[in-house]
């Protein structure tokens, strides 16, 4: 696929009827396609007038505070471009009207992919900054990102991988593990016990067939009350339960303060004061501060990270062919971030 360059190449794009997925692919977004459209009019423009060439230094900078994601895809998307690229490394934190990238270079280089790198700094700059505040309310307790299934799939492993960048210790998604080095976490959703009937047989059938780096953790709300079924799982799996998973319906309350409490007094009363609570299920900052202090040793939180809202992003042209300039209500000139560090 070749890169856009004026209105007719965007007339030419041509959609299979039988594409089974919207979501834009690698060489899409690496061709300009998901543009605002008013960029390639932009391009034809300064092309006519002969100044598309002009040198620039454009900056990028948030709203509002966060923690700094993105930054490999920014640099990917300009990897084949003449341009000199500075940003804020991924997992930093950053303030309102920071700058959290600067671009030098002739602005027909860069300037139909204004929009897509706005766009992978403000989602991914968001849910890693969401998973910072999980992370922080957790300590040092285990924080996975369970939020896959709260999004498009096509973003999941982004969102996922952002977690991680800001804290979490792994994901459940597949891709987003692998996209860092890692292994992704999960034990067994409700539908296997409800497919098997009871909770203690897939127990322990899963403690007899997974390999010996899968946790032992087990669901323990699908169908009984989950301080006695925490008891029964406990009682089948002995030494080899490492932990019991909470994650009760809203239709019945929610993992509440005092079901925690009581789950752990109850395991610690029967001797298995080694059992982990995991919790799960519409978590927040505030919730797992509480949990935390009612016993749970584990959280696995989704929406609170995948429906984080986008930090708005922000480029603007700061000098033009060497000269300090900047509409109305901005600073001409370069603002300098001492944690901008030289990418590309």
């Amino acid at each position: 696929m070749k890169e856009l360059k004026n209105l007719n190449d965007v007339k030419d794009i041509k959609i299979d009827p039988e594409r089974p997925l919207f979501s834009a692919s690698h060489d899409e977004i690496m061709t300009g396609m998901t543009t605002d459209i008013y960029f390639i009019k932009t391009m034809e423009i300064l092309r006519h007038m002969n100044i598309s060439q002009k040198e620039v230094v454009a900056e990028i900078f948030p709203r509002k505070q966060g923690v700094m994601c993105g930054t490999e895809e920014v640099v990917n998307i300009l990897k084949n471009k003449n341009v000199e690229v500075y940003a804020v490394p991924e997992g930093e934190t950053f303030e309102p009207k920071d700058t959290v990238v600067r671009i030098k270079g002739p602005y027909e280089e860069f300037g139909i992919y204004e929009t897509a790198l706005l766009g992978v700094l403000a989602h991914s700059s968001a849910w890693a900054t969401a998973a910072r505040a999980c992370r922080e309310a957790a300590g040092e307790r285990l924080c996975i990102c369970f939020g896959a299934r709260h999004v498009h799939p096509a973003v999941a492993p982004v969102m996922e991988r952002a977690a991680i960048i800001g804290g979490a210790d792994n994901a459940s998604c597949i891709l987003a593990a692998k996209f860092l080095g890692r292994e992704p976490s999960g034990t067994i959703p409700h539908a296997a016990i409800i497919m098997a009937g009871d909770t203690v047989k897939i127990a322990k059938v899963y403690n007899e067939i997974m390999p010996p780096d899968s946790p032992r953790i087990i669901l323990v709300d699908t169908f009984k009350d989950e301080a006695e079924e925490t008891i029964n799982v406990a009682e089948a799996l002995g030494k080899d339960l490492q932990g019991v998973r909470l994650d009760t319906p809203g239709e019945r309350g929610g993992v509440t303060p005092d079901l925690v409490y009581e789950v752990r007094k109850r395991l610690d009363l029967k001797g298995y004061n080694y059992v982990k609570i995991f919790v799960s299920g519409g978590l927040t900052p505030e919730r797992i501060k509480v949990l935390t202090e009612a016993g749970a040793d584990a959280f696995g939180v989704g929406s609170y990270i995948s429906g984080a809202s986008p930090i708005d992003m922000t480029l603007d042209l700061k000098m033009v062919d060497g000269k300090p300039i900047a509409k109305r209500g901005r600073i001409p000139g370069m603002i300098d971030n001492p944690k901008l560090q030289r990418v590309k």
